[in-house]
C-alpha cells in the first residue's frame, strides 16, 4: 500500500512557493503527495516534476471544482469551462506520472438544491455526455478519471456509492472509475466495508482515508480494521492519501464547511495520519 498526503492539508491554492512541501512531505515518510489544482497557473510544473523526480516521490492529481467548473450547470459557459479543466488536469496528470486524475467530476461543490425532476434528468445528461467526452481523453493519455461521492451537505448529485456505481455505468467507458472518500462515506455509507467491496477491485481507483470528522486518521468513530479488510480483500493496490484543510481558502471553507482547525498543526496531522496508516496497514 503507498500512502499520500495532499497538499489542502497545508495550503490553498498550492503554487510553485509551496514546493518545499514536496520535501516534507518526503521526509514524513511518505510515498506520494496529492497536488490539488485550484489554478494551473500558479504551478510551475517542470519545477515540480523535477523536484519530486529528486526526492522519488510520486504525485497524485486531484480537483477542485467551484460552480464555473460544473459539467452539469445550466450555464453552458460553465459546463466548457469545466470540461476544459477536466482535460487540462488530464494532460498534467499524464506529465507528472499520476496514474489518475479524481474529485466530484460530475458538478460544483457545495451546490445543494431542491430541483425539479425534469432538470435533474437534464443535468444529469449533460454530466453523462462530457464524461464520456474526458474519459477518451483520459484513455488517449493513459489516465484513469475517479468520481467521488460526496456528503448530502456538499453535493446534491452524487452522495452515495450507487449513485456513483449508475452514473459510471451510464457513461460506460473503461477509464471512469470511483474515489472512496471515507469522511464522505461516514456519512452516507451504512457500512463503508461494503460499499468498498460493491465497488470491487475494478472500478475502486483511489482512496482518500479521511477521518471522520476530517481530523487526524485514527482519532475518530471510522471503522478503520474493517476498511482494511475490505481493501484487502478486493485486491486493492492503489494509494491512500489523506485530504483535509489546514489553511483553506474562503471558497474552499464555504463549500466544504471548514469553520475551525481540524488539528493541532497540519504538522502534527500528517506525522500522526501517517504512524497511524502504517501501524494499520502493514
Amino acid at each position: 500500500m503507498l500512502f499520500g498526503a495532499s497538499t489542502f492539508i497545508w495550503v490553498s491554492p498550492f503554487s510553485t512557493q509551496d514546493i518545499t512541501l514536496l520535501t516534507k512531505v518526503k521526509n514524513m515518510g511518505y510515498d506520494i503527495i496529492e497536488i490539488a489544482v485550484e489554478d494551473k497557473n500558479l504551478i510551475d510544473w517542470k519545477q515540480v516534476k523535477e523536484v519530486a523526480r529528486d526526492l522519488d516521490l510520486k504525485v497524485t492529481i486531484s480537483g477542485a471544482f467551484g460552480p464555473e467548473r460544473d459539467i452539469s450547470s445550466t450555464e453552458p459557459a460553465y459546463r466548457d469551462i469545466g470540461k476544459e479543466y477536466i482535460i487540462d488536469c488530464i494532460k498534467i496528470a499524464a506529465d507528472m506520472g499520476s496514474p489518475i486524475f479524481g474529485g466530484p467530476l460530475y458538478s460544483a461543490v457545495g451546490k445543494t438544491r431542491i430541483v425539479s425532476e425534469e432538470q435533474k434528468k437534464q443535468e444529469r445528461n449533460w454530466c453523462i455526455e462530457i464524461l464520456g467526452e474526458v474519459s477518451q481523453v483520459a484513455a488517449d493519455y493513459g489516465i484513469e478519471l475517479g468520481l467521488e461521492p460526496l456528503n448530502r451537505f456538499e453535493t446534491d448529485m452524487i452522495n452515495t456509492v450507487d449513485q456513483a456505481l449508475s452514473l459510471v455505468r451510464d457513461v460506460n467507458h473503461p477509464n471512469l472509475k470511483i474515489v472512496m472518500d471515507t469522511f464522505h462515506a461516514n456519512i452516507e455509507e451504512k457500512d463503508i466495508p461494503d460499499a468498498i467491496r460493491k465497488i470491487g477491485k475494478n472500478l475502486l481507483c483511489h482512496v482518500q482515508g479521511n477521518e471522520s470528522d476530517r481530523g487526524t486518521p485514527g482519532t475518530g468513530h471510522l471503522e478503520w480494521e474493517g476498511i482494511k479488510d475490505a481493501l484487502v480483500e478486493i485486491g486493492y493496490e492503489g494509494a491512500v492519501v489523506i485530504e483535509t484543510f489546514g489553511q483553506p481558502s474562503k471558497e474552499l471553507a464555504r463549500a466544504a464547511c471548514i469553520w475551525r482547525p481540524l488539528a493541532n498543526s497540519a504538522d502534527e496531522l500528517a506525522g500522526e495520519g501517517l504512524t497511524f496508516y502504517q501501524e494499520l496497514f502493514q
